[in-house]
């Protein structure tokens, strides 16, 4: 038996599809490529926009379309938005919720058992606890650490199909066990992840909000990830900027492997865009924690998420997150028009932006963005770098090795000339940057 699997959406989703992966593959059933034949197909869905939504049926309706006989089945956040739209939707045998997908294999086989599939089997021979995963690749590894937020932006569906605003945390020898283990396989590079990264612990201690508790669980645990052999490089997810402070500066200064990569989001420059999103901080206080960040490290990549055509935003607005994204300057900004989520506070505000206008600022953003990263990667030319080297890539029908700096820079050297240095997939050289490397 055969079982095929695509994800939408964030790293955690990824995380999760692959430990729905092991457990297919613990109860023996083989994993194919997406779109190949299969007798099971699950989509692992997103609702964080409209986009997101539409996308997720297309996936749906294109997996019955390849494997009419198959069981298809959506899994996920789009499963707790849309559940009855997807009980419509011929395409879609079953739903799972995102609480489900520790049990996904168990859960499909029984609906399978239920409507008469024949079902070939078997049962795992021990409990690995959701540790062990699929080999994808050996270069870089995303870790889960938390679930759930609790912060309720007014355009947000998430907190509402993570777990209705309770943030859960995993305990910390389960978390480091896990990388030990991937560590053995062969990993690298781990990336903490989770639905808000900054509440890690929280849920675990007395005080009850990420701003008091100024980061120290998640310091603790870079720490002891900081000693496991084999991890050469931690690198962190999204964190909410008002975690930055001296406190959990000093403490990322102890992580010798932690990658000066921060992804902040802003979502707007402008205060009052701000305040109707439920933001909890001004751009004056972003523009200090990305002050403070510099402070402590060296040419630190900062990245960040911007939403174009909020409800309300006037065109002075507007330009006032241009002009505070160039002030900034940020490695990389990525960029999203503002989509419509019902059941969201921001779905029911007046004066909704036209879709035209969102489309002309959103392109004015990326192309700012553009120059941003441009003049940021210039900083690296004729420096000696680090590089996870990570696959081959045909670039204008030449072959380069590629891969990623500690700051989230990718580069590029010909094939040829990485074969001479003694550079391969998933080894960790160094290189001094020229333009041409830049990709």
């Amino acid at each position: 038996m055969k079982a095929a699997f695509l994800t939408l959406g964030c790293k955690v989703n990824f995380y999760e599809t692959e430990k729905m992966m092991a457990d297919f593959q613990d109860h023996g059933i083989d994993i194919v490529e997406f779109g190949q034949a299969a007798d099971i197909c699950i989509i692992n869905t997103c609702t964080v926009t409209n986009i997101a939504d539409r996308k997720s049926r297309q996936m749906l309706h294109r997996a019955k379309k390849k494997n009419p006989q198959s069981i298809v089945a959506a899994v996920g956040c789009y499963v707790e938005s849309g559940r009855e739209e997807l009980q419509k939707d011929p395409s879609v045998d079953v739903a799972f919720s995102n609480r489900d997908k520790g049990s996904i294999a168990v859960k499909v086989l029984e609906y399978m058992k239920s409507r008469g599939v024949p079902v070939e089997s078997s049962v795992p021979e021990a409990d690995c606890g959701g540790q062990r995963g699929p080999v994808r690749d050996r270069r870089r590894k995303y870790i889960k650490i938390q679930d759930g937020c609790n912060q309720f932006c007014s355009y947000c569906m998430i907190p509402y199909v993570r777990g209705g605003g309770v943030l859960s945390s995993r305990e910390e020898e389960d978390i480091l066990k896990e990388i030990r283990l991937v560590a053995e396989e062969g990993y690298k590079e781990v990336v903490l992840t989770g639905i808000h990264l900054s509440s890690y612990g929280v849920d675990h201690s007395e005080e009850k909000q990420f701003v008091a508790l100024k980061g120290r669980p998640l310091v603790a645990l870079l720490q002891k990830i900081d000693e496991i052999q084999g991890i050469e490089r931690i690198r962190l997810g999204s964190l909410e900027p008002r975690i930055i402070c001296t406190e959990f500066m000093e403490g990322l200064m102890t992580v010798t492997k932690l990658c000066p990569h921060f992804h902040l989001s802003l979502q707007s420059g402008c205060d009052a865009t701000l305040k109707r999103m439920n933001r909890h901080y001004t751009a004056a206080v972003y523009k200090e924690k990305c002050e403070m960040l510099r402070r402590y490290f060296e040419h630190p990549a900062i990245t960040t998420d911007v939403i174009a055509g909020f409800p309300g935003e006037t065109e002075a607005e507007f330009e006032r997150t241009r002009e505070f994204v160039k002030e900034i300057g940020f490695a990389d900004v990525h960029v999203f028009s503002y989509s419509v989520r019902g059941g969201t506070k921001a779905a029911g505000m007046k004066d909704q932006v036209p879709p035209e206008v969102k489309h002309r600022r959103s392109e004015m953003l990326m192309a700012d963005a553009r120059q941003g990263k441009m003049k940021f990667e210039e900083w690296f030319i004729g420096r000696e770098e680090k590089i996870l080297f990570e696959e081959i890539r045909s670039i204008d029908g030449k072959e380069y090795l590629t891969g990623h700096n500690e700051r989230y820079v990718m580069v590029k050297i010909p094939r040829v000339e990485a074969e001479t240095a003694g550079f391969m997939e998933n080894g960790i050289g160094s290189i001094r940057i020229q333009k041409t490397n830049l990709i």
